[in-house]
């Protein structure tokens, strides 16, 4: 059962689970996640990542990313990009490249 730690000021949940994760912000009875697998203590894959239609154009999807970066700079992990918003939000931010791979 993966333990869910209070939102930060953006008001995101993440769950944290052994050997998976997720990121989830909820807003106007709507919810986007991103979420991760575990392959060890320093590296998580970006499994996927959802917005639903009612956010779309907010900003959640990077704010989500935001906050899996800020994590893995805080705790010293490694992301692998599966996702692809994940990974174009990336290549948008070269600032991020000490915890991405690939």
């Amino acid at each position: 059962m993966a333990e869910a730690l209070p939102p930060d000021d953006d008001g995101i949940v993440r769950e944290h689970g052994q050997s998976k994760g997720r990121y989830v912000l909820r807003e106007n009875g709507a919810e986007a996640e991103l979420t991760y697998s575990i392959l060890s203590p320093t590296m998580i894959i970006a499994d996927h990542t959802g917005v639903p239609d009612e956010m779309r154009g907010s900003g959640a999807g990077l704010r989500l990313v935001k906050r899996l970066v800020a994590d893995a700079r805080a705790e010293g992990v490694t992301i692998v990009p599966l996702c692809p918003f994940v990974k174009s939000q990336y290549r948008r931010h070269p600032e991020w490249a000490d915890v991405f791979q690939g």
